[in-house]
């Protein structure tokens, strides 16, 4: 089973290729971090998520937060549903499975009496120390974004803007 991190801990690192170049949590040392997973690019509930954190991605940058959407899908598929939907969050793409399974969001799951594993919706919002301020389980799309926006404190992004 898959460990649950909880608020308050340390953030696990991450390396991952993502639509602005290879990203690891060190590159977001002094911002906050929304680091979102969904299960797969151009699914519908993935796709509205994707453009909601998009719509707000100007209010998120000025509380000096950056936004990065992850999954399994290869890079070239992210390239092509950033460019298809005019996203402007950060894509990662997760192939190897690693860093979804260190943040606990790859679980067993059941759809028509199928048992499979796949990515769980969830987010971490990560301080600019790189712990874990909040995270939410089970997440609802229509709402999401304005909702971790609102968990945010107010006020201007700093000189520390690194990608």
């Amino acid at each position: 089973m898959a460990k649950v991190l909880q608020d308050g801990e340390k953030a696990p690192d991450f390396s991952m290729p993502s639509t602005t170049g290879q990203i690891e949590l060190k590159d977001f040392s002094g911002s906050y971090l929304v680091l979102y997973f969904y299960p797969k690019d151009d699914t519908p509930g993935c796709t509205n998520e994707a453009k909601d954190f998009s719509a707000l991605i100007d209010a998120f940058a000025d509380r000096n937060a950056k936004v990065v959407g992850v999954s399994r899908d290869p890079l070239s598929k992210h390239e092509k549903f950033s460019a298809k939907h005019d996203l402007k969050v950060i894509l990662a793409s997760d192939e190897s499975g690693e860093t979804t399974e260190v943040y606990g969001t790859w679980i067993e799951k059941n759809m028509y009496g199928k048992t499979y594993m796949g990515i769980a919706r969830q987010t971490f919002l990560i301080g600019p120390d790189g712990s874990i301020i909040k995270s939410w389980k089970k997440v609802q799309v229509k709402g999401h974004a304005e909702d971790v926006l609102s968990h945010l404190p107010d006020g201007t992004k700093t000189s520390q803007d690194k990608v």
